[in-house]
């Protein structure tokens, strides 16, 4: 693939920094993700000191072919095979037994393994020029919104990483499947729907977030996550979202409260903005949103005060979606 001038040369130079051990943040389809050697415990380490993350929160392992899931699992299940078939390159992550070359950093000490290819030139390239699997969770600093654009990168990390920049198509981060079990579990859901997953396998059951004290598979179900500047109010319907901000327009207007709201496809009908409250949409479509997201959590939170949104229902990338606010918001309205 042809790409913009320049672009080539930043992914030579990236594949040389991940060969010396060094940290490069790079573009997915889902989101921008922040990567080093999987197989050098020193390199994967500086991930964790970057994002100020927790080392019992596992990495995601990527690779450039399909068969090198061989490298980094000592087993494939058939109904890995299946979804490897038919969802890789992709946004969907498998949970695997580990390989004993993957190093217990990138595993949180656990015997599975969490891996994917991603669908992305730019990621592909890196991992195939760096010749070795790549271990990158979503380039952020932990517990905050993942970097959907280049700018988000420098916010969180300056001139700390090189950077590849390039388009993110997707908006928020890949399914996690964990093949382990009986009956495989979506950890993480995300733009590969439980209902696409249930056609070419059959039942799986979607696990819920916790804050126990266990040591998770998978990013994104211990510690809390995509925590913007501002508050984050999420609110179920639509009647309920106008009715809460008609009581509390005057509230916040006389405390100086900046706030923006975010309906879903459509602004109600004669319900405009004011000095103080900014009324948007957050997607004329569950894609739109999902792409729309990171980047309003992060751009809006840093201009309000408060950021609220109406929820969407549940279903296909709506999941993944609504996974992501119910982590995010500091309260659930429903």
């Amino acid at each position: 693939m042809q790409f913009k001038k320049g672009i080539d040369e930043k992914i030579k130079k990236a594949a040389e920094i991940i060969k010396s051990g060094g940290v490069v943040a790079f573009p997915t389809e889902t989101v921008y993700g922040l990567g080093a050697n999987a197989y050098d415990e020193q390199a994967v380490k500086k991930i964790f000191e970057l994002k100020g993350r927790p080392q019992d929160n596992p990495l995601i392992v990527h690779i450039s072919k399909k068969q090198d899931v061989y490298i980094v699992a000592r087993e494939i299940p058939e109904k890995a095979k299946v979804l490897i078939g038919e969802f890789w390159p992709g946004p969907l992550t498998l949970v695997l037994p580990k390989n004993p070359s993957i190093p217990d950093i990138v595993t949180a000490g656990l015997d599975t393994v969490a891996v994917r290819m991603p669908d992305h030139p730019i990621a592909l390239k890196l991992i195939r020029l760096s010749g070795v699997p790549i271990a990158a969770p979503s380039a952020n600093i932990s517990g905050k919104p993942s970097a959907t654009q280049p700018e988000h990168i420098k916010k969180y990390f300056g001139e700390k990483v090189f950077l590849i920049e390039g388009k993110v198509k997707i908006g928020i981060e890949s399914t996690v499947l964990d093949l382990t079990e009986d009956v495989p579990k979506i950890l993480r859901p995300g733009a590969i729907t439980k209902e696409m997953i249930e056609r070419k396998i059959g039942k799986v059951e979607l696990v819920e977030y916790k804050k126990a004290d266990f040591i998770p598979k998978s990013p994104g179900l211990k510690y809390r996550h995509y925590t913007p500047d501002a508050e984050l109010i999420l609110i179920l319907r639509k009647d309920k979202m106008i009715n809460f901000i008609k009581e509390n327009r005057r509230n916040w207007e006389e405390k100086g409260k900046k706030v923006c709201v975010f309906f879903f496809r459509e602004k109600p009908k004669k319900f405009e903005s004011s000095p103080n409250i900014k009324v948007s949409i957050s997607g004329r479509s569950l894609r739109e949103f999902a792409k729309n997201l990171f980047k309003i959590l992060i751009e809006e939170g840093e201009k309000y005060d408060i950021l609220i949104f109406e929820g969407v229902d549940e279903r296909g990338i709506g999941l993944g979606i609504m996974n992501r606010l119910k982590k995010a918001a500091r309260r659930i309205i429903r």
